[in-house]
């Protein structure tokens, strides 16, 4: 079974996103284990502070090391972790590649940055790895935590269904996903194409083939240029 532990200052924004669809299926289903920790349970002093002043005087306040350091050791007590992610700006980008990697592990740890960022100290001697959603600048770690999150557990075998499947996704095979349709199959004189009509699965995945060819084209040009 798939553990995934997330470690946020602001543990609410992560109820929502985590309990419902496709991640609140799995977990009810006893696929996967989503704990989220508090953070402020580990913090420093009377009012459990967990970030200070940034040494050099830049603006913004820093993540302490002393709370992340103590959550991620008594978490590491209970089990070996195969990950320690920090969801960081300037990360390796998120790909369906690195999902679909991340899938095959047992237990992993997500680190939510806050603020202007955690002690430096942290990424060198507690991450083992550093993940960004996109080159954009967001308020905290737990939405792209979320993204990251849901991209892994779609991939574990059993929690989606057939007409979910995660195969036919984009970026499974290098391409973008051909167009899809559904009925009717004429709407305001628009009209789902012939083929997918025919009942020839042969002539259907050929045009999907094309298509997806065609789109990844279009719209993402780097992809053809890396296969």
């Amino acid at each position: 079974m798939l553990r995934i532990d997330i470690i946020s200052v602001v543990p609410e924004l992560l109820e929502s996103p985590l309990s419902h669809s496709i991640p609140g299926r799995a977990v009810r289903k006893g696929l996967v284990q989503i704990q989220v920790h508090d953070l402020r349970q580990y913090g420093l002093g009377p009012r459990q502070s967990v970030d200070d002043y940034c040494y050099g005087g830049d603006a913004g306040m820093v993540m302490m090391v002393e709370p992340v350091y103590n959550c991620i050791m008594d978490l590491k007590a209970r089990r070996d972790y195969d990950e320690v992610i920090y969801m960081a700006p300037d990360g390796e980008i998120l790909t369906q590649g690195i999902a679909n990697e991340l899938s095959l592990c047992q237990n992993i740890i997500l680190l939510c940055g806050h603020y202007k960022g955690i002690d430096e100290r942290i990424r060198e001697h507690l991450v083992t790895r550093e993940i960004s959603v996109g080159d954009f600048v967001v308020s905290g770690g737990e939405i792209p935590a979320a993204l990251l999150a849901d991209s892994i557990i779609r991939l574990v075998p059993g929690v989606l269904t057939d007409e979910t499947s995660a195969l036919s996704d984009s970026f499974q095979d290098g391409l973008v996903s051909p167009p899809v349709y559904t009925r009717p199959a004429s709407f305001n004189g628009w009209d789902v194409p012939e083929v997918l009509l025919s009942g020839n699965p042969k002539l259907i995945r050929a045009w999907q083939d094309e298509q997806a060819i065609q789109r990844t084209r279009e719209r993402r040009p780097g992809l053809l240029e890396q296969q």
